[in-house]
């Protein structure tokens, strides 16, 4: 027993030695110093009485006693003490210590003082708050930006007498608001994911509204599963979307021709696939058709970036594009290269 004093006289965490009446049988020097304790305050002392009192807490004597009787134990409890230094945030820890057959009832508690741990963790929880709060502000400034300089390019359109140059400010227009849209998703999403459904639904509805006259002529319509991407990915997709929808509503209806635009995303196991399909004139016969242009080099290098491969069918009638990332296939056709 002396030997089990003298340990915890000398334990550098705050330890007590309890006895079944929660009278103090030893404590660490530790335990003194961080609580204000004198020495000869402890001989006989009951832990409910030390200081102003502060220790006599119901609860916590509840515990202590059911621990001293075996039925329980005490394990990272948490408790707040005011003290001569402030409130203070403890975690407390109790066992009963087995002396063997017909000897005295004996626990050990040892105290950790997290006061200064909470403190730093409210801070630091404060501070993503805010941050999150700026990047929030951030997006949505970013997000009516943009659509202030769309607003500025559509005024361009009406003024440029040339029909060359007012198709080029529409397709800037269509480019900045594909942005703006996913900067409007950022905005409601957390971590920087998005909910593709929503934001194709928004983008396309955005492009139909712009460049549709009568929606009972041209009908665009969206599918998209419950797939989530992130801020990255989910620009490039919808830069993606937004040439092929533009695509489409330029080359494929001909003399006011009625039809549907129809755009679908599913996840593909590990990967995905992009489709934009219509029901217009199909493939173009001359291999300089206006189909293959600026749009097209878009297409294809953020394709790339995505790690996914593009196909063109004639879909009789119409086109239908496909943009498919299928991991699985990519790392067989690279081990085929090994």
């Amino acid at each position: 027993m002396t030997l089990a004093l003298s340990l915890i006289a000398a334990s550098v965490v705050p330890v007590l030695l309890l006895d079944e009446d929660l009278a103090i049988v030893a404590a660490s020097q530790s335990f003194l110093q961080a609580f204000d304790v004198g020495l000869d305050d402890i001989p006989g002392a009951r832990l409910a009485a030390l200081g102003g009192g502060e220790w006599n807490a119901p609860q916590l004597w509840s515990l202590l006693k059911a621990t001293a009787y075996g039925r329980t134990s005490i394990t990272a409890y948490e408790m707040d003490l005011r003290s001569r230094r402030g409130l203070r945030h403890l975690v407390l820890n109790a066992r009963r210590l087995d002396s063997g057959i017909g000897q005295d009832v004996r626990l050990l508690l040892s105290i950790q003082d997290v006061t200064e741990a909470r403190a730093s963790d409210r801070e630091k929880d404060a501070l993503i708050r805010d941050k999150a709060v700026l990047v929030q502000e951030m997006q949505h400034r970013i997000a009516n930006s943009l659509q202030i300089i769309a607003s500025v390019l559509m005024q361009g359109v009406r003024k440029v007498g040339s029909d060359e140059s007012r198709d080029h400010l529409r397709d800037a227009h269509q480019r900045i608001m594909s942005v703006a849209a996913v900067q409007r998703q950022l905005t409601n999403s957390t971590l920087g994911d998005v909910e593709l459904r929503g934001y194709f639904t928004d983008l396309c509805r955005s492009i139909g509204d712009s460049m549709i006259r009568d929606h009972d002529q041209l009908a665009l319509a969206v599918t998209v599963d419950d797939s989530v991407a992130a801020s990255g990915k989910a620009v490039s997709l919808g830069l993606i979307v937004t040439e092929l929808v533009i695509n489409a509503l330029k080359h494929a209806f001909p003399g006011d021709r009625d039809g549907q635009i129809a755009v679908d995303y599913r996840a593909l196991g590990e990967g995905w696939i992009l489709t934009v399909e219509d029901d217009g004139i199909g493939l173009p016969l001359e291999t300089g058709d206006a189909r293959s242009g600026l749009g097209t080099g878009i297409i294809k290098a953020l394709a790339s970036q995505l790690g996914a491969v593009i196909e063109r069918v004639d879909a009789r009638p119409g086109l239908r594009v496909s943009i498919t990332c299928d991991p699985e296939s990519i790392e067989a056709r690279d081990e085929l290269h090994v």
